[in-house]
């Protein structure tokens, strides 16, 4: 460990050096590309001097033990050691944590995307219910959440709602909600007082841009009609609403947010460029094989990953086998515990795969 945080140290002090030369004031990508390493190597850098300071007052007391016949001495070495040796311990797994590779998407915007599963017109109920759970949980975590796209249900709820999240590591904070989320309850449409199970499915992806998926605009049919939702006047009089269709891979993008056409179309190209790389990351995944992928974090929209029972009040993540028994709360968008217990399940099967020594 000591040698991959030296390692880190040189590479900070290297940046730092890196980033006031002319070179890179004057090239905006490579300093801002500085900018974020120099940003994210300090986090690791400071522990990591604290550390040493630590295992540098260790080795004093442990001499003063050694070579001081002085009693009163002696005993204040003692009660310094018996402080220093719970923060030296404190500090190692900190600083393991903090050596687990960063996924480097965690700070892109997000895509959310939320469709209706099996159950009807409950479906999408829930799938409504859903949005609004995501929703909160974005205004508590000064997260903006915009609507792209959407497409209603006929008894309510949505059968399919599509969204970007920006902020603070949108992604990062989202990306273990990917996956086929169940409900047990009592529809409204139900007369005789039956529990059904419906589903929708939540589908998280990281914002990519241009550099990172190049599409050939040759390969992209783009359509445009009304917009049908919120927008004033235009709604409905102006062409502004957008739909992209990419030949090769068969899939449909549709933005109508805006009232410019452009930027509708600026936002349903970044939605494109996502899914295009949810597909390559999705065939990459399936190379590497089912051994490697992360049991939390492998983002796949087709595993059943919670499941929301009203008439027990109970919300269970079956990933981690973690449940809590306040679903009001969690519909309300209060999942910050469950995001929590996922990172630090992320982090032991890392840490377990041998990614820290």
């Amino acid at each position: 460990m000591i040698e991959k945080l030296e390692d880190i140290k040189h590479r900070f002090e290297e940046v730092g050096q890196l980033i006031v030369q002319p070179d890179a004031m004057a090239d905006m990508k490579k300093y801002s590309q500085l900018s974020k390493e120099y940003k994210d190597l300090e986090r690791v850098v400071t522990r990591y001097n604290a550390y040493t300071d630590v295992l540098s007052n260790i080795a004093s007391a442990k001499e003063v033990l050694k070579t001081e016949k002085d009693e009163e001495f002696r005993e204040m070495a003692k009660m310094e050691l018996d402080e220093l040796e719970p923060q030296r311990e404190a500090m190692e797994e900190e600083l393991k944590q903090l050596l687990i590779p960063r996924d480097p998407n965690d700070d892109k915007d997000a895509i959310l995307e939320i469709r209706a599963g099996t159950g009807g017109d409950e479906a999408a109920i829930f799938a409504g219910d859903l949005f609004r759970m995501y929703q909160r949980f974005c205004e508590k975590n000064e997260l903006k959440l915009t609507v792209l796209d959407l497409t209603e249900g006929s008894s309510g709820g949505y059968k399919e709602i599509v969204s970007t999240v920006t902020g603070t590591e949108p992604y990062g904070t989202l990306k273990f909600e990917s996956g086929v989320h169940r409900v047990q309850r009592v529809p409204q449409t139900e007369t005789q007082g039956r529990v059904h199970t419906s589903a929708a499915t939540v589908a998280v992806l990281p914002e990519m841009d241009d550099v990172e998926v190049e599409i050939d605009m040759n390969d992209v049919r783009k359509d445009t009609f009304c917009s049908s939702g919120p927008g004033g006047q235009s709604v409905n009089t102006t062409y502004s609403a957008v739909r992209l269709t990419h030949a090769p891979t068969g899939l449909v993008v549709s933005c109508q947010d805006q009232k410019s056409q452009i930027k509708n179309f600026e936002k349903a190209l970044k939605v494109l460029r996502s899914r295009i790389y949810e597909l390559e990351l999705a065939k990459h995944n399936e190379e590497v094989g089912a051994q490697r992928r992360s049991m939390v974090g492998s983002g796949d929209r087709s595993d059943k990953i919670r499941t929301y029972n009203y008439p027990q009040s109970r919300v269970t993540d079956h990933r981690i086998n973690y449940s809590q028994h306040n679903l009001p709360a969690v519909m309300d968008g209060e999942i910050v515990e469950f995001i929590e217990q996922l990172r630090i399940a992320e982090s032991a099967e890392k840490m377990k795969e041998g990614a820290v020594e």
